[in-house]
């Protein structure tokens, strides 16, 4: 029979700095945990190998996936299976969720001593850079965080002149990659990817490999829930490739290539704002980003093109992606999928429409993959007229609020999530530059930075958690064309 533990008390304890949680389920039995639902599915996974079992119940760790830790907060109840039987853990208390951790069960404890935040920034380093224009940066930089009040300061350069321009940090925090916007590498049509190691405790970057990334203009890269795979969507390319990383960090040639297929989109994007000329990729298919779900199972890719995101099973022994049943989700006629982000409880997923300025709410259907789109809305205020290219997206760590960066326009824009997901706007704050490509939250999601491409810096601001506002802190951090931004916690345990 099922072991029902309902009514046991449990305890979760958060370290922001590893994106981990001590759970604590005491009258559970002998066995150990094998999988994760309800309000944490999609946002933790387990690994046998991190919990300890006793007659008087189980310990471990429960790793997030989010690139948030303290997401964590929305969670109230958890689901673990126990090989056949299901069990289900008491609901808790918010309370429960602390951003700091304590030492409990097991003789597990997790410091809640504040580490070094260092930041990686990407950039636009060659000759020809974003939409032609040179690139003004110098490679990758190495910066560290004030966390009281979000200043940046650089602490090294690393030169690449391969436009590093975007960015990815394994979970454990020992390695960097970075997707190398070029249209040529060595003598063939397709950009780069390099994967750096970190070392202690300078933070500073030591160069592995650079393999192809099997398409021109690599705009995007992601990884693999288990660590052992890249994704990589390139633009120009209009493809997206499946890249091995070895056990010590290092990659591999693609396993798997899509080239992007199918009926492009008009010029004119049905969904633009009056008077607006933004126009800038239906010319053939650009695959835009590239991500997996919070599973692992299925791997998503926006083609700005073909205004659709494609869906792929996930061959996570083999690495290969085969089409899911429905392949795609489409979206607005030249409207213009560019990024998207996954609600932290994974049953949601916003695209961000690039020349449509549009922010589609998508129900997301984690079982098969399927995604069902149910609100579209402006990425922009009432009564706007005029060209706007959209950039990025992201939900805020406490899953209240979604942002989405406005260029031309530069501002980011900040919406109320509701009760059913869809979105509702509240306001915008001035980027304080000049084009903003990215935008992301640090550790704590106390503060946002925009890379203002095109402004030459990354701006800080502050975050009202309650209303979602965002305050410019005065702090700029001057960059040549700022393209991404990752942050690390330096732990000391790791060597540092």
């Amino acid at each position: 029979m099922p072991h029902d533990v309902e009514k046991s008390e449990y305890r979760m304890t958060m370290d922001p700095s590893e994106k981990v949680a001590l759970l604590y389920v005491p009258n559970a039995g002998p066995s150990l945990p094998e999988q994760l639902a309800g309000d944490a599915r999609g946002l933790a996974h387990l690994e046998r190998r991190d919990f300890s079992a006793g007659e008087t119940g189980f310990a471990g760790l429960l790793r997030f996936d989010h690139r948030s830790p303290v997401a964590i907060g929305h969670i109230t109840s958890v689901v673990v299976k126990l090989g056949k039987n299901t069990t289900m853990l008491m609901r808790g208390s918010r309370r429960e969720f602390l951003a700091s951790a304590v030492a409990v069960a097991a003789g597990n404890a997790l410091s809640a001593e504040r580490w070094p935040i260092l930041a990686y920034a990407g950039t636009y380093s060659a000759p020809v850079g974003a939409e032609g224009a040179p690139g003004r940066g110098q490679g990758i930089y190495l910066l560290e965080m004030n966390p009281d009040t979000g200043a940046l300061i650089e602490r090294a350069v690393f030169k690449n002149s391969t436009n590093p321009s975007c960015l990815a940090l394994n979970i454990s925090g020992t390695h960097l990659y970075s997707a190398n916007e070029t249209s040529t590498y060595e003598g063939a049509a397709s950009g780069s990817v390099s994967a750096y190691e970190i070392e202690r405790p300078s933070g500073r970057l030591k160069l592995m490999n650079t393999v192809a990334s099997e398409g021109a203009g690599p705009c995007h890269l992601s990884l693999h829930q288990s660590g052992k795979w890249a994704f990589v969507a390139n633009y120009h390319g209009g493809t997206s490739a499946v890249l091995p990383v070895g056990a010590n960090g290092e990659l591999g040639r693609a396993t798997d290539v899509k080239r992007h297929e199918g009926v492009l989109g008009p010029r004119r994007a049905a969904s633009a704002p009056p008077g607006s000329f933004a126009w800038s990729g239906h010319d053939r298919t650009h695959s835009h980003m590239i991500q997996p779900d919070p599973s692992g199972r299925f791997v998503l890719a926006a083609d700005l093109g073909l205004d659709r995101i494609l869906v792929w099973k996930f061959d996570a022994v083999a690495g290969t992606l085969m089409p899911n049943d429905p392949p795609s989700i489409a979206f607005a006629p030249g409207d213009g999928p560019r990024h998207f982000v996954f609600h932290p409880n994974g049953r949601l997923l916003y695209s961000l429409q690039e020349e449509g300025s549009t922010l589609v709410t998508c129900d997301y259907d984690g079982a098969t993959g399927r995604l069902t789109a149910k609100q579209t809305i402006s990425s922009l205020p009432p009564g706007f007229a005029g060209t706007n290219f959209t950039s990025e997206v992201a939900v805020s760590p406490d899953a209240r609020f979604v942002y989405a960066a406005n260029r031309l326009h530069d501002t980011i824009a900040w919406f109320a999530i509701a009760a059913d997901g869809t979105l509702r706007f509240i306001g915008e704050e001035p980027t304080r530059g000049d084009y903003p490509r990215f935008f992301t939250f640090d550790p704590s999601g106390g503060f946002v930075y925009s890379c203002n491409q095109r402004g030459d810096a990354i701006a800080c601001f502050r975050v009202n958690r309650k209303s979602g506002a965002l305050t410019h802190t005065g702090q700029y951090t001057p960059i040549g064309t700022p393209s991404f931004l990752v942050f690390l916690i330096l732990r000391s345990d790791r060597g540092a």
